[in-house]
């Protein structure tokens, strides 16, 4: 064997051929679980999306019924009520694929236009605008029947509220609010 017949090539570039051997698995891995890690963000996100827009539909659709079961006949409530649903309804309910011309649909902008005509609507409602996420550890367990008068640890949003009734929404308008009797106390010496 001659001094010619030994490749030495191979033993200069040893570190990079391990670099490159090393970082090809690494991104192989890297990319398999960036997959796994962005279809579950994704789902959790669309998720959180899907559960707002469902808040946002059934506002609409009860605050319909409302009006026309009072038989409130007022156009710009009706008008914003419907352009709200026509919003919700473009929104894709899909994950669609790149060659779609729904791909083209800005999710952000559509979800932001939502939420301003959602804030519109409240506005000649009358009401206030509210989306509040529901955590377990708010959550109340059981229902109680007597969580009028008391809190369940302090925590305001465990009471459980009356519901305003549909047929005395009308009395309830024209009859001004009862004041509240504390309890009278004898401060005298």
């Amino acid at each position: 064997m001659s001094y010619e017949d030994v490749d030495l090539d191979s033993l200069v570039n040893l570190e990079q051929i391990f670099f490159d051997e090393g970082y090809k698995d690494g991104y192989d891995h890297g990319r398999i679980h960036g997959l796994i890690e962005g279809r579950a963000l994704g789902r959790e996100k669309g998720y959180e999306m899907w559960e707002e827009l469902g808040f946002y539909e059934g506002f609409a659709f009860t605050w319909r019924a409302i009006l026309l079961k009072l038989g409130k006949q007022d156009e710009r409530k009706l008008h914003n009520i419907s352009s709200l649903l026509k919003l919700i309804g473009q929104f894709p309910s899909t994950n669609p694929s790149q060659t779609s011309s729904e791909a083209e649909v800005d999710i952000m902008k559509l979800l932001r236009q939502i939420r301003s005509k959602y804030k519109l609507l409240c506005a000649t409602l009358g009401v206030r605008p509210r989306l509040q996420a529901v955590d377990e550890s708010t959550a109340p367990t059981e229902p109680n029947d007597n969580a009028d008068e008391e809190e369940s640890n302090g925590n305001p949003s465990r009471i459980k509220r009356s519901i305003w009734n549909l047929e005395s929404a009308s009395q309830e308008a024209k009859t001004p609010p009862k004041p509240v009797v504390t309890a009278q106390h004898d401060f005298s010496f």
